[in-house]
């Protein structure tokens, strides 16, 4: 029996989508959109993106076969061999680390979503088989959109990409479906983030100080100004005590108005750090996933 493991990103940009506004609770309903797929392989601890599929045909004829599929049913895509060879040309990549250069690429790619897929490819004498799992992540935040566990059957070939193909033709339909009605869901009402704000050691506030021209607490400023701010004013409080307050569903749209760009949690954060300078307040910020740390000082 031999296992090939094989994570296939499937990174999203929009090619259509009325303009949404960051920072703020307006903005209208946005078309559907077309997403552009790239298919990216899976890096083992110590192997490196830039290389993996020299060696493997298998991984290659497993990536042209899913691209193919996703061509077949009217996905525009993008060739990642050759997108990876550009950026090696123009001297892209600066780290060192190798994990850090896949993140680097798929960050740079100005895409929304990549989807990990694993492949499993199971010989026997009662026939070759290949076992998919796909699963897809919206970039900036690290949410799941939809998974879903493909299987070609036992057959007689050691074509492994023909395999491949039929594993993934078993779930493509209804796996695509999840994504892009969870994709749509999120170029409508926003991308969700978990924000804790919280107190340096030695800081003089606490959620219940008195701050800013009225006078009212920090916790209420503070949701105050996420009832303004979060996409279409959606936004959940998780809890509020002295020294910390979560909010554990803040909406922030996916386009920047202004730019047009992708807006991302770091944007947002900025947006907060200015507020709290409004209010003669200093702090730091620490961003992991879909997740804002505020460390107020």
């Amino acid at each position: 029996m031999k296992n090939l493991f094989l994570i296939l990103g499937l990174v999203f940009s929009i090619s259509t989508v009325n303009a949404q506004i960051a920072a703020t609770n307006t903005g209208g309903e946005v078309q559907t959109v077309q997403p552009k797929i790239m298919v990216i392989p899976y890096t083992k601890e110590g192997e490196d993106i830039r290389t993996v599929l020299e060696d493997d045909v298998n991984k290659r004829i497993a990536i042209t076969k899913i691209k193919e599929a996703f061509d077949s049913r009217g996905f525009t895509t993008v060739d990642f061999v050759a997108r990876l060879k550009a950026s090696q040309s123009n001297s892209v990549f600066s780290a060192a680390n190798k994990t850090d250069i896949k993140a680097q690429f798929i960050q740079m790619s100005g895409a929304d979503v990549y989807v990990e897929t694993e492949v499993s490819v199971l010989n026997s004498s009662n026939g070759n088989s290949v076992k998919i799992i796909v699963t897809a992540y919206e970039i900036s935040t690290g949410n799941s959109l939809a998974n879903k566990v493909g299987e070609s059957g036992k057959f007689y070939t050691d074509d492994i990409g023909k395999l491949a193909s039929k594993a993934f033709g078993t779930v493509a339909d209804d796996f695509l479906d999840v994504m892009q009605n969870k994709f749509t869901e999120i170029v409508n009402n926003g991308k969700s983030l978990i924000i804790e704000f919280g107190f340096a050691e030695d800081s003089q506030y606490n959620m219940f100080s008195e701050v800013g021209r009225q006078g009212l607490l920090l916790s209420d400023e503070l949701e105050l100004w996420m009832e303004q701010n979060a996409y279409k004013n959606n936004y959940h409080i998780q809890g509020t005590s002295d020294n910390l307050m979560i909010f554990d569903d803040v909406r922030i749209p996916l386009k920047d108005q202004s730019t047009g760009n992708n807006y991302n949690p770091n944007k947002f954060a900025l947006e907060i750090f200015k507020f709290l300078k409004t209010l003669g307040m200093e702090g730091k910020r620490d961003i992991k996933s879909n997740t804002i740390f505020i460390t107020i000082k």
